[in-house]
């Protein structure tokens, strides 16, 4: 069953995002992270509220985003 994606938490994945952008040190401490779960408890203890439906949601819509970057360059190519 699809749930309503929380505004208030994809938001807070953006910004964990963008920190993780501009740190090496906290890229480095999420990809320790061995699964979905651990990646939410560890983002959770540094105050980022964001769940594992937002991690489901962003592959999927990083998956789509690739495909159609690659489908661009074949037919440019």
């Amino acid at each position: 069953m699809w749930v309503a994606q929380a505004p208030m938490s994809w938001s807070e994945l953006e910004r964990l995002v963008h920190a993780a952008e501009a740190s090496q040190r906290l890229r480095r401490q999420l990809r320790r992270c061995h699964s979905s779960a651990e990646l939410v408890t560890f983002a959770r203890l540094l105050g980022y509220r964001i769940s594992e439906a937002d991690l489901r949601t962003a592959r999927v819509k990083h998956g789509i985003e690739h495909r159609s970057e690659q489908r661009r360059r074949i037919t440019a190519g």
